[in-house]
């Protein structure tokens, strides 16, 4: 039988505690997230059309996310600080939601991975379109955030069904 899977943020007595990274290798790590803001159809044509009373939507949502995946150590109480070499947001619109798809990769060098980043990237952009067009419809629904893969490190690559 197979040892259970152990929670990694909780020492033997069952407290939290931030993992000892100094003894991993400094490997390339890549992390890809997901995640959507369903809205109303006039609502997603009103973001298109740059026609927002707060401004470009899409980019500052885009921007929100970028600026969050360089804080998520600061959001999230055992997150390590990391040098991120990369991060990028895409954010596109998706009339079958209706609304709009979030996606952020983030990558770096280093010796723990970036999958928090990622998350905290998509959640704060999601949020950030929700902020911005709230005025028009308080009903958008954020959903579906999730991680899409990983790869670096001890663990290696996975990647979502």
């Amino acid at each position: 039988m197979s040892e259970r899977p152990t929670l990694t943020h909780l020492d033997a007595s069952g407290a939290a505690n931030m993992v000892d990274v100094a003894d991993k290798a400094i490997t390339d790590r890549v992390a890809v997230a997901e995640g959507e803001v369903r809205m109303e159809a006039a609502t997603l044509e009103l973001i298109v059309s740059g026609n927002a009373k707060k401004g470009d939507v899409i980019g500052t949502a885009r921007l929100a996310g970028i600026m969050a995946a360089k804080r998520t150590h600061e959001l999230i109480p055992l997150c390590h600080a990391l040098l991120l070499s990369k991060v990028a947001v895409e954010i596109e619109p998706d009339a079958a939601l209706p609304g709009l798809r979030v996606r952020a990769t983030v990558r770096t060098s280093g010796q723990t991975g970036v999958e928090m980043e990622a998350l905290t990237a998509v959640s704060v952009a999601c949020l950030t379109v929700y902020d911005m067009a709230k005025a028009v419809d308080r009903g958008m629904r954020i959903e579906a955030i999730r991680l899409l893969e990983k790869s670096g490190g001890r663990s290696g690559h996975w990647q979502a069904d």
